[in-house]
């Protein structure tokens, strides 16, 4: 089943576009990952999938409904920033309490034991709470409303590394027990990496990337090597950066599998991950264009 789908939409705003032809599907209970650099167009389909804006061309549904003004839609959707904001006279309960009646599926057991976990009291003023502080109280009130789709952009960067792991754990833990569709933006790939099962990278409005996080683990390695071997290696393959130093090349490749027995050779393979290969893709969709040794072109360096 299709939570999200999104076709040929376009958002611009004045003469500048934002979203330029996207077409995207995000499947019921399943986590996804949108990637992308600031101001790729990540918060921007947030904000038209959770009606709080609206595209200028193309067809959206949520649940198979357009989101904007549509209680139908939005009351089964859960959408934290990183930058949330509440009234100035609001405590930590009275955030909690808000949420209670907003979210259906709200549980007031799991944000109260949040609370603890998380060193809040719920009678906090949100407006003396620290940046960290602040944070824990969105991700707890996304992870407390259990809304069948819940969008995170980017609200845990306040907290530190410990707490930004009690998030992770408590995600897949509560995901694993009560499954939604939830969406996670975010910058710190290579630490949930483990969560996404799907990964959509945009960059400059366009989708570049939008598979199964499975198939985009095998999907690049990186070869070192005399730069001769490392080239015969190449041949055929889509280079997503190069270094060269002296004699040795080092290469990231598409599509390549590792050959063990090029060890001989002085070959050298490590895995990718999927930070580096969300990084190199972007930087293979924005770079300049030269041709390589074989006459394929690839992003010059």
């Amino acid at each position: 089943m299709t939570a999200v789908r999104m076709r040929g939409v376009v958002k611009r705003y004045g003469g500048f576009t934002a979203l330029d032809d996207v077409n995207l599907e995000l499947r019921e209970n399943t986590v996804h990952g949108l990637l992308g650099r600031n101001g790729a167009g990540k918060t921007t389909i947030m904000q038209i999938l959770t009606g709080q804006g609206f595209e200028t061309a193309g067809e959206v549904e949520v649940f198979g409904l357009h989101p904007y003004e549509n209680p139908a839609v939005l009351d089964r959707v859960c959408f934290i920033r990183e930058a949330q904001k509440y009234p100035d006279n609001f405590r930590v309960g009275d955030a909690l309490r808000t949420a209670g009646m907003l979210y259906p599926n709200w549980d007031a057991g799991f944000a109260a034991s949040l609370v603890e976990e998380f060193h809040l009291r719920p009678k906090q003023m949100i407006k003396k709470l620290s940046r960290g502080q602040l944070s824990a109280v969105g991700v707890i009130i996304g992870l407390a409303s259990r809304a069948p789709l819940t969008f995170f952009d980017e609200p845990y960067l306040g907290l530190d590394a410990v707490a930004r792991q009690l998030f992770y754990d408590r995600l897949l833990a509560d995901y694993a027990a009560h499954p939604r569709t939830i969406v996670l933006s975010t910058h710190l790939i290579d630490e949930v990496s483990d969560l996404i099962e799907h990964v959509v990278l945009i960059d400059r409005g366009r989708i570049l990337m939008d598979e199964d996080a499975d198939v985009l683990r095998g999907r690049a390695v990186t070869v070192t090597g005399p730069a001769a071997a490392v080239k015969a290696f190449a041949e055929g393959h889509t280079e997503l950066h190069r270094e060269e130093l002296g004699g040795f090349l080092r290469v990231t490749l598409e599509g390549a599998d590792p050959d063990t027995r090029l060890r001989s050779e002085g070959l050298e393979f490590e895995p990718v991950s999927l930070q580096q290969l969300v990084v190199r893709t972007t930087q293979l969709a924005t770079e300049p264009r030269r041709e390589n040794h074989d006459g394929r072109e690839v992003a010059a360096r």
